[in-house]
């Protein structure tokens, strides 16, 4: 199977990429599941139910969401209809929609994709992960019902996302990080068999600070008071993810690529 994950959209910038590539890119890269982190897509803080269908009609399969699942108010009755949009497992018990669900491909293979969120330097503390992780795997084995498993980690530490990555050895296809908008240069297939990167980056515009507009970071750096809110920047997007290849039988990582395109990074080619 050939599951492209996309990193966290920011802002108009970044939907508007997606939205305007990612059709040609399903065929030139002859992808199976698209999955792609949503959570920033609505002026840098959470997704519309507007944004989400627009982004769905471009031929996203999964929208996964993170710490602003619910920034956005509208998305607390929308993710309950959407079952394509998932929220994290680790969230509060009461949060509506789901954190994994399993996906059938028209050819009949399936793919379970779930999404966690870390607890170290995050805001509120969120259920413990690796409990909430060690019950979903051993509901459903690697190699079992679903010919792929992808796991979104949603933190902040790198320590803690490759923890995660390594307690999912071998239990997941692919474990991706999201949430600090900064592709990191460590895809690699662990021991286990696990495709693994510890943050996808961003679809976004890199003329920025994690996606936003400079000034107002710049000023809150430089004086330590904001003037303003947080604003997207609108230059031209890259797409930054990784692409991995799975084995059908097992469910193991055979490849891993991580992806750049357009904008100010350099392209890769899958």
């Amino acid at each position: 199977m050939r599951l492209l994950f996309l990193g966290d959209i920011v802002g108009r910038s970044g939907r508007t990429a997606v939205r305007d590539r990612l059709t040609q890119l399903r065929a030139d890269w002859k992808l199976d599941f698209v999955v792609v982190n949503g959570e920033n897509a609505t002026s840098g803080a959470g997704l519309s139910p507007d944004h989400a269908k627009q982004l769905l009609e471009a031929g996203v399969d999964c929208l996964t969401l993170g710490d602003h699942a619910f920034d956005q108010r509208d998305m607390l009755g929308f993710i309950e209809k959407e079952p394509r949009i998932l929220r994290p497992i680790n969230f509060a018990k009461e949060a509506p929609g789901s954190g994994a669900r399993m996906f059938k491909l028209p050819d009949g293979r399936k793919i379970l994709v779930a999404q966690v969120l870390g607890q170290v330097f995050m805001k509120r503390p969120f259920d413990d992960p690796f409990s909430a992780l060690d019950l979903l795997f051993r509901r459903n084995p690697l190699g079992g019902q679903a010919q792929a498993i992808l796991l979104d980690v949603h933190a902040e530490a790198t320590s803690e996302k490759m923890g995660l990555g390594h307690f999912s050895d071998g239990r997941a296809s692919l474990v991706v990080g999201t949430h600090t908008h900064v592709p990191t240069g460590d895809a690699q297939i662990l021991p286990g068999g696990t495709g693994y990167q510890t943050d996808a980056g961003m679809c976004g515009d890199y003329n920025s600070v994690i996606g936003m507009d400079k000034a107002e970071p710049l000023r809150r750096f430089v004086t330590g008071m904001g003037k303003g809110r947080f604003v997207p920047a609108n230059g031209e997007a890259t797409l930054s993810g990784v692409l991995v290849e799975t084995d059908d039988r097992s469910g193991k990582a055979t490849s891993i690529r991580m992806i750049r395109h357009g904008g100010r990074l350099e392209t890769t080619t899958a």
